[in-house]
């Protein structure tokens, strides 16, 4: 926009709530008198002394956050986003704070915030700080002559870090972040592979040494039926490297009434004073056909 005919001043910006801004050509947010400000075809707030362009229900900037949020394609973002970058197409946040997601279709339930979807399509997050990748379509369909067999799922790679501390005995369910609440939340109807690496450190305690760790790695998988039956099976476990005892890790049902969820439980010695690091990886099929 050009001066006006006795300005030394003119707008270069209107914010969120419909305040325009002024520039000189080096200084930015000048107030300019009414005189200018209606003169450039703005509404003069004598309350406020501001410029207005449009006038915002003062309740709104409470209910939403869209301006530090960037979207490229169609993608629907929900009033309650807060820093999200949205790539693609048919992409879903709700009430979600600093996430990324690049590819097609994948979906952010609400509250789940630091969590990124890399790729694909169709991934879910559903867990704080997630890491997914989308397992591509909803539904197959395969002919056999006059047999017709149609499925439909959601498949996805998630990756989850997991992290505690052990003084005694006590088996301890590790959580998300390390945040002392939060577990790996999972839906019914699903076959999660999970391949954990845990690191355990000893750093003191009357019969710790610290310094010592123990570092592995447990492959399995979990059933997870209609009714969020929990069925576990371990099929590799090994101590990649270690100085000192390894503990006892195990993948546990963490759920309550309310939310369902996995975690890593680990346990050592009394009276050693251990950090817990685990990196989960999950792959997850979720059947639409309840079992």
């Amino acid at each position: 926009m050009e001066y006006l005919n006795g300005t030394n001043v003119k707008p270069y910006s209107v914010d969120e709530v419909g305040n325009v801004h002024f520039t000189d050509g080096t200084n930015n947010n000048i107030r300019p008198s009414q005189f200018i400000c209606e003169s450039y075809g703005y509404r003069y707030d004598t309350v406020s002394g501001s410029c207005m362009a449009f006038a915002v229900d003062p309740n709104l900037p409470m209910q939403m956050s869209g301006q530090n949020n960037l979207s490229r394609g169609s993608n629907d973002i929900g009033l309650k986003t807060d820093n999200g970058v949205l790539i693609g197409n048919n992409n879903t946040t709700n009430i979600n704070r600093n996430v990324l997601v690049v590819g097609t279709g994948h979906e952010l339930e609400s509250y789940f915030n630091n969590s990124s979807v890399l790729g694909g399509s169709r991934a879910i997050i559903t867990r704080d700080s997630e890491i997914a990748i989308g397992g591509g379509k909803e539904t197959f369909t395969q002919v056999d002559g006059d047999d017709t067999f149609t499925i439909s799922s959601r498949r996805q790679t998630s990756t989850i870090e997991l992290s505690g501390t052990t003084m005694d005995n006590t088996a301890t369910n590790l959580t998300v972040q390390g945040d002392g609440s939060s577990y790996i939340n999972v839906k019914a109807n699903s076959i999660i592979g999970y391949d954990i690496y845990i690191t355990r450190l000893e750093l003191g305690g009357s019969s710790g040494v610290a310094g010592n760790y123990s570092y592995r790695n447990i492959r399995g998988a979990v059933k997870i039926d209609r009714n969020y039956t929990m069925s576990f099976v371990v099929g590799f476990s090994r101590n990649i490297a270690k100085i000192g005892q390894n503990g006892t890790t195990i993948m546990a049902d963490t759920s309550t009434s309310t939310l369902k969820s996995i975690s890593v439980n680990v346990q050592d010695r009394n009276n050693v004073h251990n950090l817990w690091s685990a990196s989960v990886t999950l792959h997850e099929v979720i059947s639409e056909t309840a079992f």
